[in-house]
């Protein structure tokens, strides 16, 4: 996987290369770029698809300067500047950043997809986020908290990964997802700094930069997420001003996951309208 030297740290990504149109997908928290496997492997046989691995818990190399939320959005515009990417469809599930970044940096973006995401004030989101939250803030709270998920019988629990996906993860992903939180100190504090300097008012800002966002936008939701409140789609759609929604059923806030085939064929439409 290659990586790429930053102002605050380095950064691996996958980048199937090509001359199509530039798909960039974001993950989210406890996740890496492998969350979007299914996906890249539909898209790359017509665009150029790049995933980077974010410093959200599931990243292998600890970060110069401790991540925080504010600090990845301008990690993520600094990474579409260093590989000098233009055009760019920017793709986010799970987290926020993308509409912060949009709102922030909207010169690389040709066009936005977000896919059930944090929104307003869901953040952090549902029972996971919180429960997140205080274990950033609990003396060795980062290190219960990665023993309690990585226990086998307990990850379709909805207090973890079964809150995001009805269909089980392959153990050997979330294994892959988790291993650097077990394993090493530095990330544990990368995660433990990420995750107590949340500022809640975040995305209501971005919310009021999306509205001079005017280029193509594209909401996709989950009908039976447990921690994505189902009016925050619409509301995000109803706010860009070139937005639309499309909502999908059987799934939940991981549709990359549960829903890879008609996610990817949602993005390669969207990716293919004109202008």
């Amino acid at each position: 996987m290659p990586d790429i030297e930053m102002s605050a740290g380095t950064v691996e990504y996958e980048d199937t290369g090509g001359d199509g149109p530039v798909v960039v997908l974001l993950h989210g928290l406890v996740h890496d770029s492998t969350v979007w496997r299914k996906v890249l492997a539909d898209l790359r046989t017509d665009h150029r698809v790049i995933a980077p691995t974010l410093p959200y818990g599931a990243h292998r190399r600890p970060m110069r300067r401790p991540p925080t939320p504010d600090l990845v959005n301008e990690l993520i515009a600094e990474f579409l500047d260093r590989l000098d990417l233009t055009e760019v469809t920017l793709v986010e599930n799970d987290c926020g950043r993308a509409q912060t970044v949009a709102a922030r940096h909207p010169e690389r973006l040709a066009r936005l997809a977000l896919i059930a995401c944090e929104a307003f004030d869901n953040y952090p989101p549902g029972l996971p986020g919180k429960l997140i939250g205080a274990a950033c803030r609990a003396p060795g709270g980062v290190s219960v908290l990665v023993r309690v998920l990585g226990l086998k019988p307990l990850r379709r629990l909805p207090v973890g990964i079964g809150a995001l996906t009805k269909r089980p993860v392959p153990d050997t992903v979330v294994d892959g997802w988790l291993r650097p939180l077990r394993t090493d100190p530095a990330i544990r504090r990368d995660f433990r700094h990420y995750g107590t300097h949340v500022r809640r008012d975040e995305l209501l800002e971005a919310a009021q930069g999306l509205r001079r966002f005017d280029r193509p936008a594209l909401v996709v939701w989950a009908t039976e997420d447990l921690m994505m409140p189902r009016a925050h789609g619409r509301r995000l759609a109803e706010l860009l001003p070139r937005g639309r929604l499309v909502e999908i059923e059987d799934t939940r806030t991981l549709i990359p996951e549960d829903q890879p085939e008609l996610l990817a064929s949602l993005l390669r439409e969207f990716v293919a309208e004109k202008n």
